[in-house]
């Protein structure tokens, strides 16, 4: 989606700010994973609900055939209307509510990703009730380091995610005990927007350790589920509108020591839809400061948090001009002063009215906005659509 392949006509007709789907590209990023992911025998691949659970990109992710990494009732409901089958989703959290639980045994869920002994008991208590059994993997905290923000690792002893690995064996042990929970597999996540194969080397290793140590007492898993974690070019996502697949699903083929039979889970979010989604705001003035001129526009950090949040790079383009570029602070409306899209870039010159997109934004935009301010929720449109 290069500058100048917009719909501006169509743009033009609607209240800013909204999200931009291209659908075309994400269809292309959709069938690059079940590519790649075919050449291994036993890979299967969910989607991340919490980066966008648009409905439309939810059906368009469901018709390649992906299943569903849920991490609320919320997400799970959503899956579900969007059609995606009850056998393929995976529901993980570490706080996961009575009805929320009850959602996921009604409907038959795959499996629940359990990341505490208290969970467990809870889930084998309310699995009693039904009649039923609940079908788990235990999440386990691999105490591995990724090269990506600190907000945004969870796989460090640090982190409130998962079970400690020393704690593997005695909780597999307990669960046997539970007439109504049936251990299927393990499931690891070691955080979000990584770019360094080497991280997913290190949880292979880890994951090689445990399995060895597993199979010493006579145990192996039906499942593996590693997580999903791959990033994407922030920096250039015209030039690298898909990421590199290949390389992530042949790094686990190559490293990690799967047993016969075994199957690898992969929960890919950020990967699958960031650079489909662009945020569409339009510029209301232009203030220039004593050292710096001001870009207002009127999207804020309640339709795209990420850069209030973690200091998030997006590209951003001004798609309706094409005179000589000149520096700006990009700023919204929000009264917070960190309310603040980028600092310092080159657009092409801004005036009044000019639409600009803010890129890479189809992974934790939409999903994360806000009222703050009793602002509207921005809107979402696919290319489909328009």
């Amino acid at each position: 989606m290069a500058k100048g392949v917009f719909p501006i006509n169509k743009f033009q007709q609607l209240q800013t700010p909204f999200y931009y789907y291209d659908t075309e590209l994400l269809r292309k990023t959709l069938q690059a994973i079940n590519t790649e992911a075919a050449k291994h025998e036993g890979f299967v691949v969910h989607y991340a609900v919490k980066a966008n659970a648009n409905p439309q990109i939810l059906r368009t992710i469901r018709q390649a055939g992906l299943g569903a990494d849920c991490v609320s009732g919320g997400e799970i409901e959503a899956s579900l209307r969007a059609g995606f089958p009850a056998t393929k989703i995976v529901y993980a959290g570490v706080g996961k509510s009575d009805w929320e639980i009850n959602l996921g045994l009604d409907n038959d869920i795959f499996c629940f990703n359990v990341e505490s002994i208290p969970e467990l008991e809870v889930i084998n208590e309310l699995a009693a009730q039904r009649g039923k059994t609940a079908r788990v993997a235990f999440r386990l905290n691999p105490n591995v380091g990724a090269h990506t923000h600190a907000n945004i690792t969870t796989g460090l002893a640090e982190n409130k995610f998962g079970i400690a690995m020393r704690d593997m064996l005695s909780v597999i042990e307990e669960a046997k005990t539970m007439q109504h929970i049936k251990v299927v597999g393990l499931h690891f996540h070691i955080g979000s927007q990584i770019l360094d194969m080497g991280d997913f080397e290190a949880l292979c290793n880890r994951i090689n350790e445990l399995q060895n140590l597993l199979e010493q007492h006579r145990i192996v898993m039906e499942h593996i589920n590693v997580g999903g974690g791959l990033g994407v070019d922030y920096q250039h996502p015209n030039r690298v509108p898909i990421p590199d697949f290949k390389d992530y699903f042949d790094t686990y083929a190559k490293k990690l020591k799967l047993r016969p039979g075994q199957t690898l889970h992969f929960e890919l979010g950020r990967a699958v839809v960031a650079q489909c989604g662009s945020l569409i705001t339009r510029t209301l003035y232009i203030k220039k400061g004593a050292t710096k001129q001001f870009c207002i526009v009127d999207a804020g950090f309640t339709d795209l948090i990420r850069p209030a949040l973690y200091q998030a790079y997006h590209k951003i383009e001004n798609i309706t001009s094409e005179e000589t570029a000149q520096s700006y602070d990009v700023v919204g409306p929000i009264c917070e002063s960190t309310d603040v899209f980028a600092k310092h870039i080159d657009l092409n010159a801004c005036r009044r009215g000019d639409l600009l997109a803010i890129r890479s934004a189809g992974a934790y935009g939409e999903i994360m906005a806000s009222q703050y301010n009793c602002r509207r929720l921005p809107q979402g449109y696919t290319s489909d659509e328009l």
